[in-house]
C-alpha cells in the first residue's frame, strides 16, 4: 500500500510501505478519506509521535470499507465505517481494534463518516465523563469555536440544554457559530473576552488555548465549575489564583484523548454510536466540512489549519473515490 509517511528531516513522503496485517480482534480498513486534526500539525512538526503500536505517520479517523473482520465482528467486510485511530490514517489500508470502528451513521458520505470520530469522541469524553455531564441551564464555555472540535462541543451543549459562549477570531466564524446555536460569541480579536466571561460565569469550559489569559478567566467560573485543558495553542504559562480553586471548588482538569487505552476508546466510540449516530442521519447534528484535498495535497489542506482558516472539518480524499 500507499502512505503518506514522514521522511528523516519530517517531510511528507507519499511512498509504498508493508500492508498492515489485521491481528485477532482487529478489523482491516481500505481508507476511503481520512480528517486532518491540530495533533496532526503537531506530528508534523516533531513534538507528537503515534504511540508505540501504530504507524508513525499522521492520522487520527479516518473512513472506508471493510476488508477483513472477525467472524463474529458488529462490522462485516464491504460495510461503510469510520474509525478512530491511534495514528496511521493517512494511507490507504489501516487496521483497528475492531470496538473503535463504528458503522458511518445512515446518510453520509465517507469524507463525513471521516471527520466524526476524534472531534466527536474528544467532546464526548470531556463533556460527559470528564466533566460529569452538562445540565440544563449550565454555562459551557468553548474557545477556538469555529473548529472542528468547536462545533462539535457547541452543538453537544445544545443538546444537553447548556447556554454557549464560543470565543473566535473573526466576524465570518461569529456568524457561523451563531447559526449553530452558540449564545453569546466573543470575537477574541476585538472583544472584551474577559468582560463576558464574568458576566457570565462559566460552569464547564473545554480550553485548547491556554495562554496567559487562561488563569484570569479561571477565576470568573461558576461555583463547582470544570474548566478542562486538551492542548495550549496560545502557551503553557498562566498565573493562576489558587485561593479561587479550593473556595469555589473548582476542578482543573487535563485531558488527552490519543494516549487512551484501546479499552477506553472502544467505550467512547460505542456510546457516540448508541447515543449520537441517529442526530446525524437526522441533520439535528453536523459535521461541517471546510475543505476537502486528494492526500497528495496534504501540505495545502495542513496550511488551512496553520492559518486557522477553516470553519469545521478539511478532510483528505483517497484514489478509490
Amino acid at each position: 500500500m500507499y502512505a503518506m509517511t514522514l521522511d528523516e528531516n519530517l517531510n511528507f513522503d507519499w511512498k509504498q510501505v508493508p500492508d498492515p496485517v489485521r491481528k485477532d480482534g482487529e478489523v482491516l480498513i481500505e481508507v476511503h478519506a481520512a480528517a486532518i486534526n491540530r495533533a496532526d500539525l503537531m506530528q508534523k512538526d516533531g513534538c507528537y509521535a503515534s504511540p508505540p503500536d501504530w504507524p508513525q505517520w499522521c492520522g487520527l479517523e479516518a473512513a472506508g470499507i471493510v476488508l477483513e473482520a472477525p467472524a463474529d465482528c458488529h462490522v462485516k467486510p464491504g460495510d461503510k465505517v469510520c474509525a478512530l485511530l491511534g495514528g496511521g490514517g493517512y494511507s490507504e489500508l489501516v487496521t483497528v481494534p475492531a470496538g473503535m470502528v463504528v458503522p458511518i451513521p445512515e446518510g453520509l458520505s465517507m469524507v463525513e463518516g471521516a471527520s466524526l470520530p476524534e472531534v466527536w469522541a474528544t467532546v464526548y469524553l470531556n463533556l460527559e465523563r470528564e466533566a460529569g455531564g452538562l445540565k440544563p441551564g449550565e454555562v459551557f464555555y468553548i474557545q477556538a469555536a469555529a473548529s472542528g472540535i468547536g462545533l462539535a462541543a457547541i452543538q453537544y451543549a445544545k443538546l444537553k440544554g447548556a447556554k454557549v459562549i464560543a470565543s473566535v477570531g473573526s466576524e465570518e466564524k461569529a456568524e457561523f457559530v451563531k447559526k449553530l446555536g452558540a449564545d453569546i460569541v466573543i470575537n477574541y480579536k476585538k472583544d472584551d473576552a474577559a468582560a463576558v466571561i464574568a458576566a457570565n460565569p462559566p460552569s464547564v469550559a473545554l480550553d485548547c488555548i491556554g495562554g496567559k489569559g487562561m488563569g484570569e478567566n479561571l477565576k470568573q467560573m461558576a461555583f463547582c465549575g470544570r474548566w478542562i485543558m486538551i492542548a495550549t495553542l496560545a502557551g503553557g504559562k498562566t498565573e493562576i489564583d489558587l485561593e479561587t480553586i479550593w473556595r469555589k471548588r473548582i476542578k482543573l482538569i487535563g485531558s488527552t484523548l490519543r494516549s487512551r487505552t484501546s479499552e477506553e476508546k472502544t467505550s467512547i466510540m460505542q456510546a457516540l454510536q448508541k447515543e449520537l449516530w441517529q442526530f446525524f442521519s437526522e441533520r439535528k447534528l453536523i459535521s461541517n466540512i471546510h475543505a476537502v484535498f486528494p492526500i497528495q495535497e496534504v501540505e495545502a489542506a495542513h496550511a488551512v489549519l496553520r492559518r486557522a482558516e477553516n470553519i469545521g472539518k478539511v478532510v483528505l480524499t483517497f484514489t478509490q473515490d
